[in-house]
């Protein structure tokens, strides 16, 4: 596991201004999107930063050059090696990426419960990809372990371990957040985000607080089937997990290590139901031009829900983790919402946009 990162943090890349250094260069400095309509809805400023906009098409990217980098730096990882993760995609399809950038073997564990997207993507990539049983952590042949131990068996292989391993949370702390601090010229009352791994939330919320002396309020945004909104609310119960989301890449059974390093400096959290994720999916495509993933549509749920808590005049900033391209087999099929009882989710207004059977 990553204790401090070995570097100092990068500077914006300039996308304009000057010519980026490979793939590597490419990550980060994404827009920070100002929400017109939502921001006159609620008479607050709301931001999403673009991390679609990353090469990767996700906020993943930055976490795999992180770990990636870390492990080069610790010689952990050399020329030639192996790199090995457990993962729901996002983090696969970054990782997958960076090392065909650099010149690695990406194996990839992932719940076999995944989009069939992500997974042929991954594939197209490079990777190879191991679907397995979607199983619990504590169950040892959840996909964390299996990636684990699979990367225990070959010389010049390292386990990423995006959950536990805090140099994804410093990636985020040298670059996300301030990004953010500079893109709002440090007027900024509220971020909020849900967390899988945790290290995007740990690391940004880190890098806020800190530099707005703690006036910043952090915040996380939680789908239904996780623990941590209970666990933030009850003031560190832990309970036991049950039911599910749409869903993918967020909520937690457990505090991570990423997490468990900013997790006890939340100002609070948010439960966003699915129905509510849904509708914000079609709203923003109709009313913005977003085509946003679920996890993208319940940050920006939670960004209104946060503006509405702290009141008019406030700015408020969340993470556009990923386009919709992964997920539309789903998100605009008819057949695939009914069968999860969310086809009464879209207003009848957009369900022009659900084209597909």
């Amino acid at each position: 596991m990553a204790a401090k990162f070995l570097r100092q943090p990068r500077l914006a890349r300039g996308f304009t201004s000057r010519a980026v250094d490979g793939l590597s260069g490419a990550i980060g400095n994404t827009p920070l999107v100002r929400s017109h309509r939502l921001s006159e809805k609620t008479g607050c400023r709301i931001y999403g930063k673009a991390e679609f906009q990353n090469p990767g098409g996700s906020v993943k990217d930055r976490a795999a050059l992180g770990v990636i980098e870390d492990a080069e730096a610790r010689g952990r990882l050399k020329p030639g090696g192996t790199v090995v993760e457990g993962t729901a995609g996002n983090t696969g399809i970054g990782l997958a990426h960076v090392c065909r950038a650099k010149g690695y073997r990406c194996v990839i564990f992932m719940p076999d419960s995944q989009s069939q997207e992500k997974i042929d993507l991954l594939r197209m990539l490079g990777a190879e990809v191991h679907p397995v049983p979607a199983v619990a952590y504590e169950n040892p042949k959840n996909y964390n372990h299996q990636a684990r131990d699979f990367a225990n068996t070959i010389p010049n292989a390292i386990w990423t371990d995006q959950f536990d391993n805090t140099a994804n949370a410093e990636a985020h702390y040298r670059s996300t957040g301030p990004e953010i601090w500079e893109q709002t010229g440090g007027d900024l009352d509220g971020f909020v985000a849900a967390t899988g791994t945790g290290g995007t939330l740990a690391g940004v919320g880190r890098y806020l607080k800190e530099k707005s002396d703690g006036n910043t309020q952090i915040w996380l945004a939680d789908p239904p089937g996780s623990v941590l909104h209970s666990y933030v609310t009850s003031g560190g119960k832990l309970k036991e997990r049950s039911g599910g989301s749409i869903t993918e890449g967020i909520g937690q059974g457990r505090i991570t290590n990423n997490l468990g390093t900013f997790v006890n400096h939340l100002s609070g959290a948010f439960h966003i139901p699915d129905e509510k994720s849904i509708t914000m999916v079609y709203d923003l495509l109709d009313t913005e031009g977003l085509y946003l993933g679920a996890s993208s549509a319940l940050n920006v749920v939670a960004a209104v829900e946060l503006a509405q808590k702290l009141g008019p005049g406030k700015s408020i900033a969340t993470i556009l983790c990923d386009g919709a391209y992964r997920y539309q087999s789903r998100l605009f099929s008819k057949k695939w919402l009914q069968s999860k009882g969310l086809a009464d989710a879209i207003p009848d207004h957009l369900r022009k946009y659900a084209v597909l059977d």
